[in-house]
C-alpha cells in the first residue's frame, strides 16, 4: 500500500495524492478462528495494536462476512508519525487482506470502513485507489472518492524532520471556527489547484497552495515551516505542509537533484536533521517493486490468500 501526502495546502481533509513509499504486508498463515489478523513481525516494529489489525477487524465487523485468523508479516519505507499517510497505508493493508480471504468489497465499502478507523478520508483514498484523489464524506452513507489526474512529471520533494508529530495532537492545534472569509480564500484556491494540475499550469501552482486554515496553526509544531512555505525559487512551483507534519513538500518538475539539496541544506543550517527525498506519484497501475511473486512462489498458495502480497 502507497503512503500519501494530504492537504496539499488548502484542500484540508479532502485531498490527498499517493506516493511511492510503501507498506507491504504478506499472509503467511490462514487458520480457522474468530476473525482476527495478527501482525508476526513488523519491520520497524509497532507498539500497541497495529492498524492493519484495526483495518482487518472493523472490514469484518462491518460486512458481517465470517473471516479466517490470518497472521501477517509487514514491510514498511512508510516513515511513521510524519505525515505521510503510514496509519492510512497500514489500515487499508489490513482491509485488502480481509478482501483476499473473504472476497472483493466495493469502492464505497472499502474507503467507509478505512474512513472509519481513519476519521477522515482524505489519506485512505490515495492509499485505496492511488493518484490524486479528492473525498465527500456524508452523512449516513459511505464516504466517496474522486480520482484526477496528476501530471507524469511533477515530482513531491519531502522533508521529514527526525521529529515525530502525532496526528491527534496536530488537529488539537486547530480552531473550532474558521472566518468566513479565510474559507473563501481556501474555497477559492482548493479548485484552483485542482484546475492547474489538470491543465498543467505549473505557474498557477504556488498561489494555488495557499492556506488560511490549517497550515498557521501549526507552524509552531513543525520546524522551518514558515521558511519552507516562504520559498521561491524557479525550480520550486509550490510548498506546502504534508499532512499534519512534520513533513513538508515541494513541487518540483525539473533540476530535481538542485531542489532536494535546496531543501536539505535549509535544515542542515538551521541544525535540524531531516530526511529529504524525491517521491513520484503512486497510481492505481503501480505496485511495489517486490510485489510481484513468480508463478513457482505461488503455485502452492491456498485460494484463502496464503502468500499473496498487499
Amino acid at each position: 500500500m502507497p503512503g500519501s501526502v494530504a492537504n496539499l495546502g488548502g484542500g484540508f481533509d479532502t485531498l490527498g495524492v499517493a506516493v511511492q513509499l510503501y507498506l507491504r504486508a504478506r499472509i503467511v498463515a490462514v487458520t480457522e478462528g474468530s476473525g482476527t489478523l495478527t501482525v508476526l513481525k513488523s519491520t520497524p516494529p509497532v507498539k500497541g495494536q497495529n492498524a492493519l489489525e484495526r483495518g482487518y477487524a472493523t472490514a469484518a465487523r462491518r460486512t458481517g462476512r465470517s473471516a479466517p485468523d490470518v497472521t501477517v508479516e509487514v514491510e514498511s519505507d512508510v516513515p511513521m508519525a510524519a505525515g505521510l499517510g503510514s496509519s492510512a497505508a497500514a489500515t487499508v493493508a489490513g482491509i485488502r487482506i480481509f478482501e483476499q480471504v473473504t472476497g472483493p468489497l466495493t469502492p464505497e465499502e472499502l474507503l467507509g470502513a478505512a474512513t472509519e478507523v481513519e476519521g477522515h478520508a482524505d489519506n485512505a483514498a490515495p492509499a485505496l485507489f492511488g493518484g490524486l484523489t479528492s473525498v465527500m464524506e456524508r452523512r449516513g452513507a459511505n464516504p466517496i472518492a474522486m480520482r484526477w489526474s496528476w501530471p507524469d512529471d511533477l515530482r513531491l520533494v519531502v522533508a521529514t524532520p527526525a521529529v515525530g508529530l502525532a496526528t491527534a495532537k496536530a488537529r488539537a492545534a486547530l480552531p473550532d471556527t474558521v472566518a468566513r472569509h479565510d474559507a473563501i480564500f481556501n474555497l477559492q484556491r482548493v479548485l484552483a489547484l485542482v484546475h492547474a494540475l489538470q491543465s498543467r499550469n505549473y505557474g498557477a501552482l504556488r498561489e494555488a497552495v495557499q492556506d488560511r486554515w490549517h497550515q498557521p496553526a501549526r507552524a509552531s509544531l513543525v520546524p522551518l515551516l514558515a521558511d519552507v512555505l516562504a520559498i521561491e525559487d524557479a525550480d520550486v512551483h509550490a510548498s506546502f505542509l504534508s499532512g499534519a507534519g512534520p513533513s513538508v513538500a515541494l513541487l518540483a518538475s525539473r533540476n530535481l537533484e538542485r531542489v532536494s539539496q535546496l531543501l536539505k541544506s535549509m535544515y542542515e543550517r538551521a541544525g535540524v536533521a531531516a530526511t529529504v527525498r524525491v517521491l513520484g506519484v503512486h497510481s492505481s497501475a503501480d505496485a511495489p517493486a517486490d510485489a510481484d511473486q513468480s508463478s513457482e512462489a505461488l503455485a502452492g498458495a491456498a485460494a484463502s490468500g496464503l502468500g499473496r502480497t498487499v
